[in-house]
């Protein structure tokens, strides 16, 4: 694939007007003179491995075959959760495929020696009291103190969201929380708490059941038909339903849209739109803290992989996966190294713990039953470039913060490391988000996978640039991620539709684990569906 220039990047990608800014888009006798970029490298994803066995690659019969009781297939939150589940129950003869070469999928990190940082998913919310089995492992890493009246946990101090939790640059200044408040109208003012009452109404609502409408997992959340039909319209039609048609509250709902599921509003389900505020708010009615570590969810992958002795193998993709009848009714599994050598396994029971669009390519004949369906799992696209500061960079207004969000940008600016960890002097990490956000997500890819290190790394700087004016002076490293498939979508109709009931049924042999099982993307999902796949199994045996 023909890469961009840097020029037609920053076009792409920000627009004319600020590619014109680095000396892009004007004459040569225009351009600025900016500094070099600085070093860094590009950093996994296997892409290339993945689109082999897209493409269906030949394989040969293994000369040896390794034989265990369990397979799981992919060390992400939910094959490690798989993993960890089974290991409780006595199952010890557990091995974990990986393709990659780190561990955690989206929620891995990555290391400096000024301090660890994320690659993806980079924070948690505070359980409520009704997620049991996520309070018993925040329990065991002694993140909570006791609950509250309510029941819910209390989150200790240390593992808290550090203050200032965020800012927002808007009108040429910085400004604390993330709604553009300077400026407001008196209608947008009260357009803006009659949406936070919609959410509260929701929040309180409960079925006959005594079941939440929006609540993590969602697995438990009420499938009553009021909810239900929540899904058949997108959040920007339901906001257009109550007339709520402030621009600010509308760019504020549309990045939330962005920030957790990679779509905007108008792309986005209603029934997510509002379970990304409702299913966060406590039985005090107030939003649930933020959970994190300077490395991101990095420090829960740790945790799940400390808690489990499964032997895991990294850099080894699986190509197939069969039934075979001459080896009593045990799974065949065909993986192959980067030198191409092919290994064979065999096992009693598999745990597909990989992203469900992978599922038709690798497992014989399982493109009979998912062609139905499969079309409906679409995947947002990301890039993430982390970047090590020589100094905290200039601002005017509100300080540094953890998240930090430019309103008229087309990414979700960056998250501070070094905020979270304490380091206010000297060096500073900081990691850059951009959602791409195409109809086609088919289409968003090709443009990720266009874009070289060096051109991703000009659209960060170019883009924080108009917060930062010194950005470019004080940039050490940069680093850059593509994830192609960063996580599922849960478009119109996509959360109460047949897809994702279907996906999550087994296979002979098979049982799936993924937060795209849920259509959200969230560690909680993905924690949840590799517990419950583990369970599943177990009832097998």
């Amino acid at each position: 694939m023909a890469q961009l220039s840097r020029r037609d990047a920053l076009v792409s990608m920000l627009g004319l007007p600020l590619a014109m800014t680095t000396g892009c888009g004007g004459s040569k006798s225009k351009k600025p003179t900016l500094p070099p970029l600085p070093p860094g490298e590009l950093v996994g994803t296997s892409d290339s491995v993945g689109h082999r066995i897209r493409d269906g690659m030949k394989l040969a019969e293994p000369t040896k075959w390794e034989t265990h009781d369990v397979i799981i297939v992919g060390a992400g939150i939910a094959g490690l959760s798989a993993a960890r589940r089974l290991q409780e129950s006595g199952v010890a003869d557990c091995l974990i495929l990986e393709l990659e070469s780190e561990l955690g999928g989206t929620a891995r990190s990555g290391r400096s020696k000024l301090v660890s940082y994320p690659w993806g998913a980079h924070y948690i919310t505070a359980p409520t009291k009704e997620n049991e089995p996520l309070v018993k492992l925040l329990t065991e890493m002694d993140v909570l103190d006791g609950a509250d009246k309510f029941g819910d946990p209390i989150v200790k101090d240390a593992f808290v969201c550090r203050d200032p939790e965020e800012r927002l640059f808007f009108n040429g200044k910085w400004h604390d929380g993330l709604y553009p408040i300077d400026g407001a109208t008196a209608q947008d003012r009260e357009q803006y708490f009659t949406f936070k009452g919609e959410l509260a109404k929701w929040a309180k609502w409960r079925d006959k059941l005594g079941r939440r409408a929006f609540t993590m997992p969602m697995a438990k959340c009420s499938d009553d038909e009021e909810l239900q039909a929540l899904d058949k319209n997108s959040m920007g039609q339901w906001l257009d339903e109550l007339g709520l048609d402030s621009p600010r509250l509308r760019w504020y709902v549309n990045y939330a849209c962005r920030d957790d599921y990679g779509m905007t509003l108008d792309q986005t389900s209603a029934w997510a739109g509002i379970f990304y505020f409702a299913s966060r708010i406590g039985g005090d009615g107030k939003s649930r803290p933020y959970i994190t570590w300077p490395e991101g969810n990095g420090r829960l992958v740790a945790q799940l992989r400390q808690s489990t002795k499964a032997k895991i193998k990294t850099g080894l993709p699986v190509a197939r996966i069969r039934q075979s009848e001459q080896t009593d009714g045990k799974v065949e599994l065909f993986a192959f190294d980067k030198t191409g050598r092919q290994h064979g396994f065999r096992a009693k029971h598999v745990v597909f713990a990989a992203p469900h669009f992978l599922a038709p390519y690798v497992i014989e004949d399982y493109a009979k039953r998912s062609a139905r369906y499969m079309g409906d799992f679409k995947y947002a696209v990301w890039a993430v470039v982390n970047m090590q500061l020589s100094r905290a960079p200039q601002s005017t207004g509100a300080p540094m913060s953890w998240d930090n969000v430019l309103y008229d940008s087309p990414a979700l600016g960056y998250v501070s490391a070094t905020h979270q960890k304490g380091i206010d002097g000297g060096k500073q990490h900081v990691t850059y988000y951009y959602p791409l956000l195409d109809d086609d997500p088919a289409k968003a890819r090709g443009k990720l996978l266009q874009i070289d290190r060096d051109g991703w790394v000009d659209i960060a700087l170019t883009d924080l640039a108009r917060a930062h004016t010194d950005i470019r002076q004080i940039v050490e490293r940069a680093d850059v991620i593509r994830w192609g498939h960063a996580m599922i979508q849960p478009r119109v109709n996509f959360i109460w539709g047949t897809a994702r009931r279907e996906a999550a049924k087994p296979w002979p042999g098979v049982f799936f684990a993924h937060s795209d099982l849920s259509g959200l993307a969230l560690f909680e999902e993905a924690f949840f569906r590799g517990t419950q796949a583990a369970e599943e199994l177990l009832k097998a045996v």
